[in-house]
C-alpha cells in the first residue's frame, strides 16, 4: 500500500473552491414561457373581479404590515412606500416599496418580473432577493393568483420614497450565495402531509401555506435560514431574536385545547378573545388583514391549523 500524504488546502484555496461552487449553482432560475408562467397568456385581467380577489390576497398575505408607510392605516387605498426595517440576525432588512411608483416602486415592472420576484425569488435585474422576502411560500400561489394580486397593486397610489438598501452581514451578503440556499431550502410544494383533506382544509393550507406564508414566523429555522420543516409550525425564535413566536400546530402546547369555533374567533381583531394570546403578541396585527377575509376563509384557515401534525414546543 503506498504511504500517501494527505494534502491540506489553505484557507485560502477552500473558500475559492466554496465561491466557485456558489458561482455555479447561483444562475437565477426564472420562470419561462414554457413554464407554469406564460407571459404570452397570462397577461392580467383588468376587470373588477380580479382586483377583488387580489385585494384579499393582499389582506390574506398582510402586505401592509410591512410595506404600508409607517402610520398609514388606509385600509381602502394603502400606501406602500415600505421602509420598515426587519432585523435579524443576519442584518436589516427594510421593506422595499412595493407602490406603483415607476421610480422607487414596482410601477416599470412587468407581469413577469412581478410573477419572478414572487415565485422564484429573482429581481427584474436577475440577481436573487434574500429569503426576507417570503418569496418560499409565495411560491405555492397558483399563477391567476399571482396575476390578481398584480392587478389590485396597480390600482394602489405610487409613493415616491427611496428605500435604503438590506445591511446584511458577512457572508450572508453576497447575493450569489442565495443560489445555493435556494437549492437546499427552496421547497415550492405543500409544506406539510396532511393526513386526512377535505375542500375546506385544502383553501386553509393554501392560504397558510402560500399567501398568509405563517410558517416563515412559526416554523423554527437553522443556522443558515432555512426551516425545519419537521416541526412545521411548531413556534420558535422569533426572526428578530426578541422573544418567540408560538406554537400553533393542534398539540396541548399549541391550539390543541382550542375548538375549530375558537380558533376562528382569533382571527378576527377585537379586545374580547381570551385565547388570542396563544397566537403571540404580533397577531393583533395579524388579525386587522385577516378581518378583511371571508368568515369562510378564516374558517378555512382553522380547520387546517387543526389538521396538520401536532408537534410539542420545545423547553
Amino acid at each position: 500500500m503506498l504511504g500517501l500524504t494527505p494534502v491540506r488546502l489553505p484557507s485560502s484555496a477552500v473558500a475559492f473552491c466554496l465561491i466557485i461552487l456558489a458561482g455555479c449553482v447561483s444562475v437565477p432560475d426564472r420562470l419561462q414561457t414554457t413554464d407554469t408562467f406564460d407571459a404570452t397568456t397570462a397577461k392580467t385581467p383588468d376587470n373588477t373581479a380580479s382586483v377583488a380577489k387580489g385585494k384579499s390576497l393582499f389582506w390574506a398575505g398582510g402586505c401592509a404590515s410591512c410595506h404600508a408607510t409607517e402610520k398609514d392605516g388606509d385600509t381602502v387605498h394603502p400606501r406602500l412606500g415600505g421602509g420598515l426595517e426587519l432585523k435579524t440576525s443576519f442584518g436589516v432588512f427594510p421593506a422595499p416599496n412595493i407602490s406603483p411608483d415607476k421610480t422607487n416602486g414596482i410601477g416599470a415592472w412587468t407581469e413577469q418580473d412581478f410573477a419572478n420576484a414572487m415565485q422564484r425569488g429573482v429581481a427584474p435585474a436577475g440577481t436573487h432577493y434574500f429569503p426576507a422576502f417570503p418569496y418560499t411560500s409565495y411560491a405555492r400561489m397558483t399563477e391567476a393568483d399571482v396575476m390578481d394580486l398584480w392587478a389590485y397593486l396597480k390600482t394602489l397610489p405610487p409613493v415616491d420614497n427611496e428605500v435604503a438598501s438590506p445591511e446584511v452581514t458577512f457572508p450572508f451578503a453576497n447575493r450569489k450565495a442565495i443560489g445555493l440556499w435556494k437549492r437546499l431550502y427552496f421547497r415550492s410544494g405543500s409544506a406539510v402531509r396532511l393526513a386526512g383533506t377535505s375542500p375546506q382544509i385544502n383553501r386553509g393550507q393554501y392560504l397558510v401555506e402560500g399567501p398568509g406564508h405563517c410558517g416563515e414566523c412559526h416554523t423554527p429555522r437553522n443556522l443558515l435560514g432555512g426551516l425545519n420543516y419537521r416541526r412545521w409550525l411548531a413556534g420558535g425564535t422569533s426572526p428578530t431574536g426578541e422573544g418567540d413566536i408560538p406554537n400553533i400546530t393542534p398539540d396541548a402546547t399549541g391550539l390543541g385545547d382550542l375548538s375549530l369555533g375558537e380558533i376562528a374567533a382569533s382571527l378576527r381583531p377585537g379586545t374580547t378573545h381570551a385565547q388570542s394570546a396563544s397566537f403571540g403578541i404580533g397577531m393583533e396585527a395579524v388579525r386587522m388583514n385577516l378581518a378583511e377575509l371571508s368568515g369562510k376563509d378564516r374558517a378555512a384557515i382553522a380547520a387546517y391549523l387543526k389538521a396538520v401534525p401536532a408537534v410539542p414546543s420545545r423547553e
